[in-house]
Parts: structure tokens; sequence; C-alpha cells
């Protein structure tokens, strides 16, 4: 059964990394889409422009949809991975799948150069989504004292996956309904 998933951020590089270590860390992607190179990842859009790699800005742009099958997910997380060392630091990308059924799922993928870069990502965009959602209804005190507890909640977060050793928090199901595709 496929399914239609939109995918859209940028990743931002290092500088000195090149356009063949992007691509080899693309592989599983490219890959899965049966390509060799990132100007072949068309989007099935047309107005959107795919998998664009900015040498100028050292970033790659995202904004792709494509039919997929269940071993999507998988794929895109393991070229978040391959991705992540060749990062300057850590980003977000939606991946929203389209079902047939009319509902549409929206999960944040973070990729970044260390687990703590990826982990902060998540903390801050969970603060941002929190103050935005509490601040139509309370004061700058009230959204302040919530976030505070956000941020305590990530710091004992990340000392129990520091004890532990597990870092695989690469996605995050997130519980906002999704924004539409983006086009370009």
């Amino acid at each position: 059964m496929r399914t239609e998933v939109h995918v859209h951020g940028s990743v931002f590089f290092l500088r000195g990394v090149s356009r063949a270590q992007i691509e080899a860390a693309l592989r599983s992607w490219l890959d899965y889409l049966d390509v060799d190179t990132i100007a072949e990842a068309k989007s099935l859009e047309q107005e959107e422009p795919g998998i664009v790699y900015d040498a100028k800005d050292h970033a790659l742009d995202i904004c792709w949809t494509g039919q997929v099958g269940r071993s999507f997910h998988e794929c895109l997380a393991t070229t978040m991975q391959a991705l992540g060392p060749l990062t300057e630091y850590a980003s977000e990308i939606e991946v929203t799948y389209y079902h047939d059924n009319g509902e549409d799922e929206l999960q944040l993928m973070f990729v970044g150069p260390t687990p703590e870069a990826v982990h902060e990502a998540q903390r801050r965009r969970m603060a941002e989504d929190i103050a935005g959602l509490l601040g139509r209804h309370f004061g700058k005190n009230e959204v302040e004292q919530v976030t505070e507890i956000v941020n305590q909640l990530f710091a004992k977060d990340w000392e129990k996956k520091a004890a532990t050793g597990e870092y695989s928090t690469t996605f995050a199901d997130s519980p906002f309904p999704p924004r539409g595709k983006h086009l370009h």
C-alpha cells in the first residue's frame, strides 16, 4: 500500500562538506527513490523544488512529495542519521503522511551533529509550541512558568539518556495538525 508523503525543511552543513559527501549520506533515500543523484529526486508536485543542494549557503533544501511504502520512515531516519555528522547545527524536518482515509499525520524529524544538539532543538521546538498555544489564553508569566517546567522535563530526559546511552530520538510525533504542503 502506497501513501503520499511530504517532506519539508532545510539542513545546514559544515564548511568543507562536499556535494559528494551529502549524496553519499542521502544514498538510502536516493536508492529508495531509485535515482542516482539529488538532481533526479523530483517531487510529485511540479511547483515543489524537490531535494536541492545550495552550495552557496551549504544547505540542503527539501520540499518533496512522493508516494511511499511502509519502509520509507526507516529509510528517512537512516538518511537523517547519515546526514547528522555533516551538519553545522540541528534542524527540524517536517514529515507529513496523507492517508487514504483523509487523515494527515505530522511527524517532526530532527537532524544534527550530536545527540545534544538534536535534544536541544527538540526542547526549543516544544517550548515554542507550548508558548504559542498557551499565549492565546494566558499571560506572559503563566507561559513562562509552563515553559520552565518543559525545560526541566527536557533536562531530566537528557540526564536519563546520558545515563543509559539511548539517544535515539530522531522523530517526535506532533499533536498539531499538518499545515498543508509548502508550495514554492
